[in-house]
């Protein structure tokens, strides 16, 4: 199994599922969120609709539709109100209920972006530490995931993630 950063944009993969860090009416919005829904079309909210919606912390999963990878996994993550509020273990469920999704589905190939690190506003660095090691601790269980992307938008986000998995 191989955890690595990847710089770019996360609508243009080809790998199993990319991960949506959503909102929790799945129904689009900005940031990633926004991108994914315009790179996968319509439909995608159309399917969305009858989803009935997702908690923060959980994961669900819908086909990609126009993207280049066969599906999304929506997650939604804690809006940061200092850290005192759950705001790191509802982070690390989303990895955790992606990733169990993932293997449940039998796919192989998964890239995340930063979750909850946009308008959310969760720390970069906090973020990124809690990603690596809920994808670290989850991979062990994993029969099916190979690989796994942690998606950096930009120079910065790819740095600390490669920073972090060297370490």
């Amino acid at each position: 199994m191989t955890l690595r950063a990847w710089r770019g944009d996360i609508t243009a993969l080809a790998v199993d599922a990319v991960v949506n860090a959503a909102n929790s009416s799945l129904l689009g919005g900005g940031g990633v969120d926004g991108a994914i829904h315009r790179a996968a079309g319509p439909q995608l909210r159309e399917y969305c609709s009858k989803l009935g919606g997702c908690a923060v912390g959980e994961a669900r999963l819908s086909p990609g539709f126009g993207l280049p990878a066969r599906y999304i996994i929506h997650t939604v993550g804690p809006i940061w109100r200092g850290g005192a509020q759950g705001e790191p273990e509802q982070l690390a469920a989303c990895y955790r209920n992606s990733l169990a999704l993932a293997e449940q589905h039998q796919l192989q190939s998964l890239a995340f972006p930063a979750i909850s690190c946009g308008i959310y506003g969760y720390p970069l660095e906090a973020a990124a530490r809690i990603a690596v090691s809920e994808l670290r601790s989850g991979l062990g269980a994993a029969a099916h995931v190979r690989e796994v992307l942690l998606v950096g938008f930009s120079a910065e986000q790819d740095e600390l993630y490669r920073r972090l998995l060297d370490a």
